[in-house]
């Protein structure tokens, strides 16, 4: 069985987890194996993805997955937590189910119910349909319960047994699905405070004991670096260092305790390293391009209350762009 490494960005060691290995015999192997996630190889893992690792090797060897230990990443939008998790998937070729946990989710649409079919003769015959978690739960797969803060009180409840010591989902058909070795729970969830994460709640504290919780906080300066060098490496220094140290100044004014500065609107991961870049490319022949691509792809982004703070970062940080045509 082939393994993956993961190492540690910030040190030395590495871990070695086996890959996953689908049995043909498996009832529903053709659509399981699409959903294995492709490897995104612009991914930089900033740490997430390493200590997700040692969590696997722990529950693996030490403990024999007898104890669960579900990991839920806790941050602000664009951090990267489910592309974390998905590419956790990629890695270890395991099929990725993410299932968002919205206002609009109930028991049945996760555990299933009995749907009427035509029998064919004019008369309806009763089957029971599986919901997306049983489906999951049927073979090697990571879950991923994305939203997890947003979800209502019976979504909580149906979910308890299953995240708990005994690690059996109750389905309303009587079945009783037990947890697999070689499957495992993930979830993700925005913070609970002021902000505008509209239909987020204080978790339940019994269903919040049952998770792991991490804080994924926005990359630093090295981090940003690191991405960009590895998905634009041929972007010149002058666009990078600006795009981050505007990056880095704004979320700096997003999470401040300063209202003077506190702002609503945090420049995420897909601002900074999917828009703007597409920015630069659309304006490379403007006099101008960082000041173009702001304009019209960062900007249209930004809560009107925020847009004075954001343009005056821009001339502090900024002012002109640098005078070249980028490349990407």
């Amino acid at each position: 069985m082939a393994k993956q490494n993961f190492k540690d960005p910030n040190g030395k060691d590495t871990v070695s987890i086996d890959e996953c290995v689908l049995d043909n015999k498996l009832p529903d192997h053709a659509a399981r194996s699409e959903r294995i996630p492709k490897v995104d190889k612009n991914y930089v893992d900033l740490g997430t993805q390493y200590k997700l690792a040692k969590i696997l090797e722990s529950k693996q060897k030490t403990f024999n997955n007898e104890i669960p230990i579900h990991i839920a990443l806790k941050g602000h939008m664009g951090t990267g937590k489910d592309h974390d998790i998905e590419q956790l998937a990629a890695k270890l070729k395991y099929p990725y189910y993410r299932i968002p946990l919205s206002g609009e989710v109930r028991d049945v649409t996760l555990l299933g119910s009995v749907q009427l079919y035509g029998d064919g003769i004019g008369g309806t015959d009763s089957k029971w349909q599986d919901g997306e978690l049983t489906r999951a739960l049927r073979g090697p797969s990571f879950v991923n319960l994305s939203e997890l803060n947003a979800a209502g009180p019976e979504v909580l409840f149906a979910l308890h047994s299953l995240l708990d010591r005994h690690k059996k989902l109750e389905l309303p058909n009587g079945e009783v699905i037990e947890l697999r070795n070689d499957t495992y729970i993930f979830g993700t969830m925005n913070p609970t405070s002021l902000r505008d994460y509209a239909g987020t709640q204080t978790l339940n504290k019994a269903f919040a004991d049952r998770w792991v919780i991490w804080d994924k906080p926005f990359p630093n300066k090295v981090q940003l670096e690191s991405i960009f060098k590895k998905k634009y490496p041929n972007l010149q220094t002058e666009f990078v260092d600006l795009i981050i140290k505007l990056a880095i100044e704004i979320n700096n004014s997003f999470v401040s305790d300063d209202i003077s500065v506190n702002i609503e609107t945090p420049m995420s991961l897909r601002t900074i390293v999917e828009r703007i870049p597409v920015g630069l490319d659309l304006y490379r022949e403007s006099s101008d391009p960082l000041l173009d691509a702001w304009n019209n792809m960062v900007i249209p982004h930004v809560d009107s209350e925020d847009i004075d703070h954001y343009n005056t970062l821009w001339n502090t940080v900024v002012r002109n762009g640098p005078n070249l045509k980028p490349k990407l």
